[in-house]
């Protein structure tokens, strides 16, 4: 492994706030994890740091990645850059990388519960849907 690429992917932590989810991409475990509500004022320059870390962590590292989400509400544009993920995902996937989601919800929550399946049938890679307590 070349190390000076190693040292150059840093973990990422994005502090959550009323409509941004907490954010932690752990570059020494591949776990990736969003926690909260997704509506930013503007999706895409929030996600841009979050999506070029994928990008990174699939090119840099050997390590699986795996994206733990505990969301509550996505609006359409963070919908969007969710899908931007998983595209990334999928085409790891593809090519022999191990990646794999894990999608938290609440059962009382039937809307993220069913935005999770319209996301899990359009993806090849493991996709777990799990009830939180």
């Amino acid at each position: 492994m070349n190390t000076n690429i190693k040292q150059d992917l840093a973990s990422l932590n994005i502090t959550g706030s009323q409509s941004t989810p907490t954010i932690v991409c752990d570059t020494n475990s591949g776990v990736m994890s969003m926690q909260g509500d997704s509506y930013p004022e503007n999706s895409f320059e929030f996600f841009a740091e979050i999506i070029t870390w994928v990008e990174d962590f699939l090119k840099q590292s050997p390590l699986p990645l795996r994206l733990d989400l505990h969301l509550i509400y996505m609006n359409t544009s963070s919908v969007k850059a969710m899908m931007d993920i998983f595209d990334m995902l999928e085409a790891a996937f593809v090519t022999d990388r191990q990646v794999s989601v894990r999608w938290y919800y609440d059962p009382a929550n039937e809307r993220v519960v069913e935005l999770a399946e319209e996301f899990k049938e359009d993806c090849t890679f493991p996709f777990d849907i799990e009830p939180h307590d």
